[in-house]
């Protein structure tokens, strides 16, 4: 994990300092609300339907305990005893006051956090597969490189004011975990022929109003010119991308406009100026941050451990958690555990200050005092050796925090909805307890197998609803609240938007359709198909057929 210099700590407090002196001027009246707004985007707070949120940074989701503790100080003092984790592997507070905003930035500076650029016009957090460093899949480690560019990107004059919001994503794995092609600029881990490391660059990928699967427009970009590559991009994209619509003023419109060839031609152009310069990443600058995530100092575990495996004979709740929750290590005798914030009840994404204290602990006994944040909005613990699993099942539970349900229905991603977010259409949250209180039986969802359940509140798509095997998107119909269904989205290699099945249903419905949907599924598919799988071989119509017959 990347520990500050003192040139990061003293950046971080001057920012709260020059936050602090920003509202004193605006609560008594020197900066008006047009001048103040865009100083207190960059600063991670919005002003939402109820309360003031304030969005807190966690680079590529990774958390150490001590951090985690002090979320919970925070969600204690200045909130009412929760915080929210998106699907950007940040957290949010949602009821925070909005003077003592300054206050919690100082407290988040204290264990080296902060909100910058969670919002804004600009860069946003750096986001990677939770299971960086530790997937046995993985080609290598993508966080050094998610570092550099956090390091690159932060504060950096030249994109603090890009035409619109500009994400990006890092996957080290076989398997992109981190829907690299759904942001701006993805970039997917490719080993040359001749064992030299660089990435695979994508382009323009986003959902919200206008979703886009990104595009592939580099095969293999040398590491070294990660950074000189980059800011091409983004040069090209602030001096073309339209600033005259917020709705048209991603990069992904751009692309549309020039054609991919054509935005390539002049990133390349760009590119000239600057490649094999002097911005190319040295060696020992990629040696020093890969220093930082240097694989654990593991003790000897044995890969088949007898109390595991006794645990596993033992107890079927156990075994049904090690199924679901825990993934196989690339060290021998070790795993990787997902700690659920899908219990049915619960918002997803949603963990009490006694959670986060719990969690924080569980990883000091047994993941080396480490957290990550999944963008499906679950905790990780990526270094557990195999002969602990069973204590820390139990430690689980004890903080509801064990449900066996990830990858499947009720493992739903979610955003707040209008139940906070003054942009939404919808509430989300009733919707999501509506559905996990209908499905909420572990022999039919174990027997339905992955399913992939998005909602957004909104065409904002803070849900990621387009990429949902299953999506629900809260729509306004003459100011009554409705929700839009998709199917056939799906992220990773096959990358690809849901399509809207027809009309829109009310609240009431949606588990009705829901549960049509699976019946079909159930009909139909072969033995061991996923549902994603068994949607693409039959086509919508058997699926529409059903679902507008049965809600007629």
């Amino acid at each position: 994990m990347y520990r500050y210099k003192q040139a990061d700590q003293r950046l971080v407090e001057d920012r709260v300092a020059q936050f602090r002196d920003q509202m004193t001027r605006f609560l008594d009246g020197r900066l008006g609300e047009d001048e103040f707004r865009p100083l207190r985007l960059q600063n991670g707070l919005y002003v939402q339907r109820h309360a003031p949120m304030l969005r807190v940074a966690i680079p590529y989701g990774t958390l150490a305990a001590y951090q985690l503790r002090k979320l919970a100080d925070i969600a204690r003092r200045f909130d009412r005893g929760y915080g929210h984790f998106t699907t950007r592997s940040n957290i949010q507070f949602n009821w925070v006051r909005l003077e003592e905003a300054p206050d919690i930035l100082a407290e988040l500076a204290t264990v080296q956090m902060h909100a910058i650029q969670t919002s804004g016009n600009c860069i946003r957090n750096i986001t990677t597969d939770p299971f960086a460093g530790v997937a046995a899949d993985e080609l290598f480690d993508p966080r050094p490189y998610c570092e550099i560019v956090r390091q690159w990107s932060t504060l950096a004059p030249e994109f603090l004011f890009l035409p619109r919001k500009f994400k990006i994503a890092f996957a080290g794995g076989a398997e992109d975990r981190a829907a690299v092609r759904f942001h701006d600029i993805g970039a997917l881990a490719r080993v040359a022929d001749d064992g030299r490391i660089g990435f695979e660059i994508f382009v323009s990928g986003g959902l919200g109003r206008t979703p886009m699967v990104g595009r592939s427009m580099r095969d293999f970009l040398p590491r070294e010119e990660l950074l000189n590559y980059f800011e091409a991009i983004l040069r090209v994209y602030n001096r073309h991308g339209r600033r005259d619509n917020k709705y048209k003023a991603r990069i992904k419109i751009l692309v549309k406009d020039l054609t991919l060839e054509g935005f390539t031609r002049e990133v390349e152009d760009e590119w000239a100026w600057t490649r094999g310069g002097p911005g190319c990443i040295s060696d020992a600058t990629f040696r020093e941050m890969e220093a930082f995530f240097a694989r654990h100092d593991y003790a000897p575990a044995a890969a088949d451990d007898p109390g595991y495996r006794a645990a596993l004979a033992g107890s079927r709740a156990f075994a049904r958690w090690v199924e679901r929750n825990v993934l196989a290590h690339r060290e021998p005798g070790y795993a990787v555990v997902t700690l659920s914030l899908k219990k049915t009840g619960v918002p997803p994404g949603d963990a009490t200050a006694e959670q986060m204290d719990g969690v924080a602990e569980l990883a000091e006994r047994f993941s080396a005092g480490e957290i990550r944040v999944s963008h499906e909005q679950n905790l990780v613990l990526p270094h557990v050796a195999r002969r602990d699993l069973p204590a820390l099942w139990e430690g689980a539970r004890a903080l509801g925090m064990a449900t066996p349900n990830i990858g499947l229905l009720t493992d739903l991603v979610c955003c707040p909805g209008g139940d906070f977010c003054s942009l939404a259409n919808a509430r989300s949250i009733p919707v999501a307890a509506a559905i996990q209180q209908r499905f909420d039986d572990l022999d039919y969802l174990f027997d339905l197998g992955p399913l992939e359940l998005n909602m957004s509140g909104c065409v904002n798509a803070c849900g990621h609803h387009h990429i949902g095997h299953i999506g629900i998107l809260g729509v306004d119909k003459n100011n009554e609240e409705w929700y839009q269904v998709t199917l056939g989205g799906r992220e990773g290699s096959q990358a690809a938007l849901g399509r809207v099945i027809g009309p829109s249903f009310a609240a009431g419905q949606i588990p009705d359709v829901i549960a049509h949907l699976l019946e079909v599924y159930v009909g139909v598919r072969h033995q061991g198909e996923p549902f994603i799988d068994a949607l693409e071989r039959v086509g919508l119509d058997a699926f529409k057929a059903r679902v507008y017959g049965g809600a007629a």
